[in-house]
């Protein structure tokens, strides 16, 4: 038999179901969400077609995004939650019309305008080079001014584009909006940190690796995790340098000591050369005043030649101090660079890092011998080697010369210019009359050969006796008078008219004084 219910059971059950149905009708409406145009909302991704996604945005019906507004598609699968844009609630085909991209410019606008404000970072990816600057992908369209992709100029090589970097947002105006980005300003406040920081840590002494960030012509300046100190010549190295290129290139690795820490106006003092021992510390026990010490010609100047006898120790050749002979004008006469001489330690200052070297003290000094060789009164014979508007310079061997003085040369002529009666290359006789081998100088005289005609004038020429000569010169003063060769006396000008006497005449006068010494004889007409 068939089982039937009651009429009351089966009205009894209608109701339950219809209660039933309505429960799970309430659920549904209560879960889906009410959707308004011209809003961002976030939605699941439920399927990816051909033309477009399609993404549950807990509406009724599901929302649709064009597959063109996803940038890489490959990205993303079913089940990715993603915030859209709504354009439209129910589209021709019914469905919730949806942009990515629009959401995306909304946000990223938000986020670009909270980024300025507030002085956060924005991440993006240079696209490509324009007109003064780059393009970059920050989530939507931004500049970046060339003058703002680093905190130097870029090289013109140098291709930055598809390269992410962090960037602060400089300008945004909402008007045109346009976007403007700058990763100088970032770095540059990094390296302000940096510094702060580094500045708190390090201490005089340390031992710190840094870069060689700038080179000048009186020093370099080094990266030390973006702080710069600065390396001054004088702290390089122990020995000498003229320019810092010659041990360092930008971009070279070093180790430097702190020296000195400014922290008021961030200023580091460094050196290279602290790194080593000082190795003018014993100079004075190495190289003894008074020792032979060999060594190589590193640089020549006007007035010398420096030596380096060790890594950071030189000393210098005077020119004086280069031949005991030999006037040398230029050291470059006698050594080259990279020449390997031996010298005398002459002196030594160890606090201004001075030594003086000498080549001629190796030798003998000739002129210790020289009043020997040439004892005064000694004849002897000589080449004129120069001459000058004061005497002529007789080399009596190599490197000796001698001079003959204007006044040493004629005892009967006034002689004007010495090349009036001698001229290079003449081979000539003279008197040795002084010696000096401190000074180095030998006083020769050619008149001296000869008597002197002034030696006994006085017997010869009596005070009171009458003379006749003949007049040589007529000066301001007086006529000089000639006497005999030699010998001249003088009227003065009180005793004559003035044109009445001339140069030629034959005149008769009295001697009124006579001095040897003086060279001096007095005459009167009268």
């Amino acid at each position: 038999m068939v089982e039937t219910e009651s009429p009351n059971t089966a009205s009894e059950s209608t109701k339950k179901g219809e209660v039933f149905n309505d429960e799970l009708l309430n659920a549904y409406t209560t879960k889906l969400k009410s959707v308004k145009q011209g809003v961002i909302v976030r939605g699941k991704i439920i399927f990816i077609g051909q033309r477009g996604v399609v993404v549950d945005v807990g509406y009724k019906s599901e929302g649709f995004v064009q597959l063109n507004e996803f940038l890489d598609i490959s990205m993303y699968k079913p089940g990715d939650e993603i915030d859209v844009y709504v354009r439209e609630v129910e589209n021709r085909e019914g469905l919730v019309s949806l942009s990515k991209q629009e959401a995306d410019r909304i946000q990223n606008w938000s986020k670009m305008v909270k980024a300025q404000k507030d002085g956060s970072s924005v991440k993006g990816r240079i696209v490509k080079k324009v007109k003064g600057g780059y393009l970059v992908d920050a989530g939507m369209e931004a500049f970046l001014p060339s003058s703002q992709v680093d905190t130097k100029p870029l090289d013109d090589t140098k291709d930055v584009s598809g390269t992410v970097y962090d960037f602060k947002v400089v300008k945004v105006d909402e008007m045109r909006k346009n976007i403007v980005l700058s990763r100088r300003n970032l770095l540059e406040e990094q390296q302000k940190k940096d510094k702060t920081e580094l500045l708190k840590t390090l201490k005089v002494g340390d031992i710190r690796k840094g870069t060689v960030k700038n080179i000048t012509d009186f020093g370099a300046f080094i990266d030390i995790k973006g702080t710069d100190g600065l390396l001054h010549i004088t702290d390089m190295t122990w020995g000498r340098i003229s320019h810092p290129s010659e041990m360092l290139a930008v971009g070279d690795e070093v180790e430097v000591a702190i020296l000195n820490i400014d922290k008021e106006k961030e200023k580091v003092s460094l050196g290279m050369k602290q790194n080593t021992p000082n190795p003018w510390q014993d100079v004075d026990k190495k190289y003894p005043v008074g020792s032979r010490v060999k060594g190589r010609v590193v640089n020549i100047v006007q007035y010398g030649a420096f030596v380096e006898l060790e890594k950071g120790v030189e000393g210098l050749i005077h020119v004086s101090e280069l031949s005991w002979t030999k006037r040398v004008a230029n050291p470059s006469e006698m050594l080259a660079i990279g020449d390997m001489v031996e010298t005398m330690v002459l002196s030594i200052d160890k606090d201004q890092k001075r030594i003086s070297l000498g080549v001629k003290q190796i030798e003998p000094n000739p002129w210790n011998s020289i009043a020997e060789k040439y004892p005064v009164g000694t004849k002897v014979s000589g080449k004129v080697r120069n001459l000058t508007n004061y005497g002529a310079f007789i080399a009596l061997e190599d490197g000796i010369d001698g001079l003959i003085h204007i006044s040493d040369m004629s005892w009967l002529k006034k002689i004007d210019n010495p090349a009036d009666i001698l001229k290079k290359g003449d081979v000539v006789e003279v008197k040795v009359l002084s010696v000096d081998p401190a000074s180095q100088r030998i006083a020769l005289g050619m008149k001296q050969l000869q008597p002197d005609p002034w030696e006994g004038v006085a017997e010869r020429f009596i005070v009171g006796t009458s003379i006749t000569g003949k007049i040589t010169k007529i000066a301001p003063f007086g006529a000089f008078v000639e006497l005999e060769p030699g010998v001249e006396g003088l009227v003065h000008s009180s005793q004559y008219n003035e044109g009445s006497l001339h140069e030629g005449d034959e005149v008769t006068a009295t001697i009124m004084n006579v001095s040897q010494e003086e060279r001096k004889i007095g005459l009167n007409l009268k």
